[in-house]
């Protein structure tokens, strides 16, 4: 088993070298999404609906997720290759015991030039009151949390566990008092479901000062039920603000940026739009996940992934770890959502991972 390290203590493997590990694309590996658990306290209707992921769901068991002396390794080895970015997702990551402390060992790790790389989080906001403060002290940077309605009986409805949306909005206030922000705000839109609400929502978060980004509804898993006709696509969301609040073009400050970004012209902060669907930014895609079980996808919309957690209990050192995540990089050829849009009805179908193995 992998011994335990100091907590604190920076941990830097070899560098690489160069500009970074690249794909047969070009592309460089610069962020890591790292899956901390598959459960999740809520049953979004577009992720992880109540008819699937009922009561007796089998869950995985506690010795099939990754460890965070592995999930440290996998992170110090990506961190090695260029890495500069580690996200921890879900399922609900902040349901994962003990989380404040895989944050501090990932926060020591350093960069080929000594930097410390950016840790964020993504949550749905419900144990954000009691874990900002704890989560910011170790080494916590920022994060995302998802609200889809500011309607109540929408959002318990989307949520499907009648969670209530004061409570998000108080999480989302303690993250902000504990220094993790700004805080980037989440809204999936779909077409019939929370469309009325894309002015409403752009309103509410601008006056607090908060960073709201729509996704466009995508083909995630099989599960969803998705459907083209339900997506909004992100130049009507633009449209519909833009006549109410106008707005321009920002220019993207990091290669690889999912979401393209507008700012109110009054000066008042800034929305984004990610438009995986009418947009694709296959060719720009700088990412990896890791799931919760330590299977490395190269692409949201894979069908299988490389198992790290077999290498890493097979006894590998650190170097064979920073080997594997390099080879199958280097062979990545992933544009989904490139094909998806050339072909349309044409596009192979092909077996998805769920969001909420995968992680967003």
């Amino acid at each position: 088993m992998p011994v335990a390290r100091p907590r604190g203590r920076a941990r830097q493997l070899p560098a690489t070298g160069g500009a970074g590990l690249a794909d047969t694309r070009g592309r460089a590996l610069r962020d890591l999404r790292i899956s901390v658990t598959d459960r999740c306290n809520f049953r979004c209707v577009y992720c992880m609906p109540k008819e699937l992921f009922g009561s007796d769901y089998p869950f995985m068991e506690r010795d099939e997720l990754l460890s965070f002396d592995e999930i440290e390794r996998v992170a110090g080895a990506a961190v090695s290759l260029g890495v500069d970015k580690l996200r921890l997702t879900g399922g609900e990551p902040l349901l994962r015991r003990g989380i404040e402390e895989l944050i501090s060992r990932l926060a020591a790790l350093r960069t080929p030039d000594g930097r410390k790389p950016d840790l964020a989080l993504t949550t749905n906001g419900s144990a954000l009151r009691v874990k900002a403060a704890g989560l910011r002290e170790a080494g916590l940077d920022r994060v995302t949390v998802s609200v889809d309605s500011l309607e109540e009986h929408r959002f318990q409805a989307i949520n499907d566990v009648r969670f209530p949306l004061a409570r998000v909005f108080d999480g989302i206030d303690a993250a902000r008092e504990a220094g993790l922000g700004p805080v980037k705000v989440n809204a999936v839109v779909k077409r019939g479901v929370n469309d009325d609400e894309i002015v409403p929502l752009a309103e509410h978060f601008r006056q607090r000062g908060h960073v709201l980004r729509f996704i466009e509804y995508m083909d995630v898993g099989a599960s969803n039920g998705w459907v083209l006709d339900d997506v909004v696509p992100s130049a009507e969301i633009v449209a519909r603000i833009d006549a109410v609040h106008p707005l321009a073009p920002v220019a993207e400050t990091r290669e690889g940026e999912t979401a393209k970004r507008w700012r109110y012209r009054d000066g008042s902060g800034e929305i984004g739009v990610i438009s995986s669907v009418t947009g694709a930014f296959c060719g720009t895609c700088t990412r990896a996940r890791v799931s919760a079980d330590g299977k490395l996808f190269t692409c949201l919309f894979a069908s299988r992934g490389f198992d790290l957690r077999d290498l890493l209990r097979s006894g590998a050192g650190d170097e064979q770890v920073r080997s594997a995540l390099a080879g199958v990089w280097s062979v990545r050829d992933d544009r989904y959502s490139e094909l998806r849009a050339q072909l349309g009805d044409a596009a192979p179908d092909r077996e998805r991972i769920e969001m909420s193995y995968i992680g967003g």
